[in-house]
């Protein structure tokens, strides 16, 4: 199998390290080989490959930063290049990567205890264990202040009440990360699968991320212990500390759906014969090849020094946003553009870009809208927000 080799007008290949390159080949040849036979499937049946998650382990995908533990400790670089190449597969399969490891192993990491650390990390990082994060409610998305999600502590233990929505890997989780308001202000406690009082369920008719678990928790009168609560994570600060771990994944991965896209309509456009000729050779196509491949670099230029900003201790949130604000929105436009060039074969599953047109969707929307990384951005320029 030949490998996939992607769109680099700008030499970007020459800035990285013989390291970043063997990481980013390794885990190009796993989707290859491993996650592009068998995604088509997995995604009209509306369900997660779950096979290649050890093999994901295996691969230190989960939780790649991060040092000790079983974890790879590569990185910011390498490990935004290997998720370019899991949402190249699909955005479900980048989605379960980040996940666990930006949304559930990071915080574990950062606010957790010892025990904590030596209980989960480890079989987290292995894909012996999964992990989900659960701070959008049915009533509060882009203000996670306003959850409603209590947790009331009670002698060693606290009890737990509320709801949580858009749940990755919700109800096959082995634990839930779960952030809910205290008398000491919103914290995050570790909700393990079987406790009296949690169950989660499965959301079902999604036109998005089918490849994907999507659940609601719920919890009555769920008694968690003490022990279980993440002690370093105080306000709402540590869980959206969290979520700019996830959001500087969803920078990188979103290039590789449009690489994905732009790709599949360019050897479309090359093979596609109308009025004597292939319609790459006709302007309105050309045109459209073009915008996407300066857009795809661009953003993998705003991808790159954010990553390098990042490993340097020096990437803001602002910046985070701005990239996922950014490279998200040029990938739906690049999918959207590369239908048009398939034409009807373009809402065919027999090629990728529906697929990842629709899950782009669901990317422009979750790890905060669009709309509200705009709002941030706009905030740090004028000191003004614009929130209320």
């Amino acid at each position: 199998m030949k490998r996939f080799e992607h769109l680099d007008l700008y030499g970007i290949e020459n800035l990285l390290s013989p390291e970043e390159k063997m990481i980013r080949d390794t885990v190009r040849d796993f989707v290859d080989r491993e996650v592009l036979p068998v995604i088509e499937e997995h995604h009209r049946e509306g369900r997660f490959p779950m096979h290649i998650v050890p093999r994901m382990g295996e691969l230190g995908l989960f939780g790649s930063t991060l040092t000790g533990y079983g974890c790879a400790g590569i990185n910011s670089v390498a490990y935004g290049l290997a998720m370019t190449e899991l949402e190249r597969g699909d955005s479900g399969v980048r989605s379960f990567s980040s996940v666990q490891g930006g949304l559930v192993m990071y915080p574990i990491y950062t606010f957790g205890t010892d025990e904590q650390k030596e209980r989960w990390l480890p079989r987290l990082a292995r894909g012996e264990a999964v992990g989900c994060f659960g701070l959008t409610e049915p009533d509060f998305g882009s203000n996670p202040a306003g959850m409603r999600t209590r947790a009331v502590r009670d002698g060693d233990s606290y009890v737990l009440n509320g709801a949580k929505m858009w749940i990755t890997n919700g109800h096959i989780a082995d634990v839930a990360l779960v952030w809910a308001r205290t008398e000491e202000g919103i914290q995050g406690f570790l909700v393990e699968k079987g406790t009296p009082g949690f169950s989660a369920r499965e959301i079902k008719g999604k036109f998005s991320f089918r490849a994907s678990f999507t659940s609601e928790l719920s919890f009555e009168d769920c008694r968690i212990p003490a022990a279980n609560r993440l002690p370093g994570a105080k306000g709402l600060k540590a869980a959206l500390q969290s979520l700019n771990q996830a959001r500087y994944s969803i920078a990188w991965g979103s290039i590789g759906a449009a690489l994905a896209c732009f790709h599949a309509a360019l050897d479309y456009s090359k093979e596609r014969v109308q009025f004597d000729r292939p319609i790459a050779g006709f302007q309105l196509i050309q045109e459209k090849l073009v915008w996407m491949a300066t857009e795809i670099t661009k953003a993998q230029l705003l991808a790159y020094q954010l990553g390098r900003l990042k490993d340097q201790g020096r990437a803001e949130p602002v910046q985070i946003s701005m990239a996922k604000m950014n490279n998200v929105a040029m990938a739906l436009e690049t999918a959207r553009t590369a239908r048009e060039i398939l034409g009807a074969n373009g809402i065919s599953d027999e090629y990728p870009v529906i697929r990842h047109m629709c899950n782009l969707e669901s990317v422009k929307t979750y790890e905060g809208t669009h709309q509200i990384h705009t709002l941030i951005i706009g905030q740090h320029l004028t000191g003004l927000s614009a929130f209320q």
